[in-house]
């Protein structure tokens, strides 16, 4: 027997609608790459959005076709997000941190069809232009006065000009919600990147999720700023959840600078904000310095990588900002967990209290994870065993873009590459991830343990802690340490840090001092270059 109820696909177009309906006067503030400020509001985003779906269809853009963006966080970009995917094409975010051999792979991989763009990375188009294959038209997101003089760059068109050129007359067509929506590509650190295609089921389902209150929290009282970029993992579902529930959107263009930011959060009242912590880590060292504070944040979604205590004291204990550890991965679109304190936790004394809050914390409604051993048997919740970490979901991917490195499933499950431990109450914690994990002795020691504690000394900027070969124990940690402008610090200080902090053998046989460590295109720390820079480092005999 079959229920009697109306069918109607989920449709990333249909947040939109609802957003212009019911939230038709809240804003969306953009600091632009000129450097001035835009104001719009949901009414006349989706105005803007409906002449760029008919210009897209203009440009003869087909159902299902690739239309990718080298942009940064903004109202031009917003407008792409719903148009791209809300006409039955395919919105492909590319990522401009990567280098250019990587972004030509990966556009003629998806065979992108048009390339809209910032002018900020007119350099980087000028230089692929000549080399994408599939790629027929690329438009600067701009109007007529600022367009390039000169450019070699064929087929540039002016983002401004196409909106003009059409009305807001458009109907947001219907079709199968299993569509495919949007496509990022994983950052690729080992051989090429591949491809995660979203479903606009899967991403409405994601944006439910994550609007929750044990998700990300969000409502049509909030100010949301998203640091992280759009074409990273579309924000964090981000640009879908504040169309959801109403929420004032702050986009920061490219000025993600400590000075930037806040003089933004405070001129607009941002009241969350989301992004990984070394944004973070510059954003609180001016805030600092210059001995300020947060007027109306109240709560920061801190991802990407694990958030050292150290910051998330600085965040509450001194600011007030309550800090939300949350964890995902382009994969899962990206949101798996989210760590909400249960009542319990809230009631525990403040250092135990740190201490879960210091967990990747427990799923979000929709998905479900488990830890495996070697053998692949399932391990106990603890908080102890340490396993690989599994997820499975609507919103998890079943196989990457054209069947790239076959099929990734375990018995149904997705395997994360991380490694990790899940406590009695649900609360996961990632140890490490699978290839960074440092086995001594045929025993594993985290390394993200180590950095956490090397972060908590006053005189280290920036910390990783790698595996160094060792002739009796295979691998030892090696630290390897930024150190903040002016500071002064030796080895042993650092050494002598660990004392009481961690088990003795779980200690760095030595640090070294660098003036840069390697960061990714998303902001992650690139230990695989860490290793290869220190392949030859010799530890110390004693």
């Amino acid at each position: 027997m079959y229920a009697q109820m109306m069918q109607q696909p989920l449709l990333i177009s249909s947040l939109l609608t609802h957003a212009e309906r019911h939230h038709g006067d809240r804003e969306v503030v953009s600091r632009r790459v000129e450097g001035d400020i835009h104001r719009c509001t949901y009414r006349e985003l989706g105005q803007r959005a409906r002449r760029l779906a008919n210009a897209l269809q203009a440009m003869d853009i087909g159902f299902g076709e690739r239309v990718a963006t080298l942009a940064w966080n903004g109202y031009r970009h917003l407008e792409l997000y719903y148009a791209v995917s809300g006409s039955g094409a395919v919105l492909h975010t590319l990522n401009p941190r990567l280098h250019p051999d990587q972004v030509v792979w990966i556009a003629d991989h998806a065979e992108d069809q048009v390339l809209f763009f910032d002018l900020s990375f007119l350099p980087l188009i000028e230089a692929i232009a000549p080399r994408v294959k599939t790629i027929k038209a690329f438009v600067a997101m701009t109007d007529r006065a600022l367009m390039p003089a000169k450019s070699a760059v064929k087929n540039l068109l002016c983002y401004e000009d196409l909106v003009d050129a059409h009305d807001s007359d458009f109907t947001w067509p219907r079709f199968d919600e299993y569509s495919a929506s949007s496509l990022c590509y994983t950052s690729g650190t080992t051989g090429n990147p591949k491809g995660v295609l979203y479903s606009h089921r899967s991403t409405l389902l994601h944006t439910f999720a994550a609007a929750l209150p044990d998700g990300l929290s969000c409502s049509a009282r909030d100010t949301v700023l998203p640091v992280v970029p759009m074409f990273h993992v579309n924000a964090w579902g981000l640009p879908y959840v504040a169309c959801m529930v109403g929420a004032k959107l702050v986009f920061p263009g490219p000025f993600l600078d400590g000075k930037s930011l806040h003089e933004l959060f405070e001129a607009e009242g941002v009241t969350v904000s989301a992004g990984v912590p070394t944004v973070w880590q510059g954003l609180l060292a001016h805030v600092e310095a210059h001995d300020l504070g947060f007027s109306t944040m109240r709560r920061t979604i801190i991802g990407g990588s694990a958030c050292p205590p150290s910051m998330m004291r600085a965040f509450q204990e001194r600011h007030d900002v309550q800090v939300l550890h949350a964890w995902g991965m382009t994969e899962i679109s990206p949101l798996g967990t989210a760590c909400t304190l249960k009542p319990a936790q809230l009631a525990l004394p403040p250092e135990e209290r740190l201490a879960a809050q210091s967990k990747q914390g427990r799923v979000v409604f929709g998905v479900d994870m488990k830890i495996v051993g070697d053998d692949g048997a399932e391990l106990p919740w603890d908080g102890q065993a340490s396993g690989e970490l599994l997820v499975r979901g609507p919103w998890v991917v079943a196989s990457y873009f054209k069947g790239e490195g076959g099929d990734p499933l375990i018995d149904g499950w997705f395997p994360t590459g991380d490694v990790a431990t899940i406590d009695a109450d649900g609360f996961m914690q990632i140890t490490d991830r699978a290839k960074d994990v440092i086995k001594s002795g045929g025993e594993w020691i985290g390394s993200i343990d180590l950095e956490n504690i090397a972060l908590a000394h006053p005189a280290v900027a920036m910390a990783a802690c790698i595996a160094a070969k060792h002739p009796k124990w295979d691998e030892r940690p090696l630290l390897v340490v930024v150190k903040k402008p002016d500071a002064q610090v030796t080895r042993q200080d650092l050494l002598g840090f660990y004392e009481g902090r961690i088990a003795r053998w779980w200690t760095p046989d030595d640090v070294v001092f660098v003036d840069a460590i390697p960061l990714g295109a998303t902001g992650k720390v690139q230990k695989n270059k860490l290793r290869e820079q220190f392949q030859d480092h010799v530890l110390p005999t004693a």
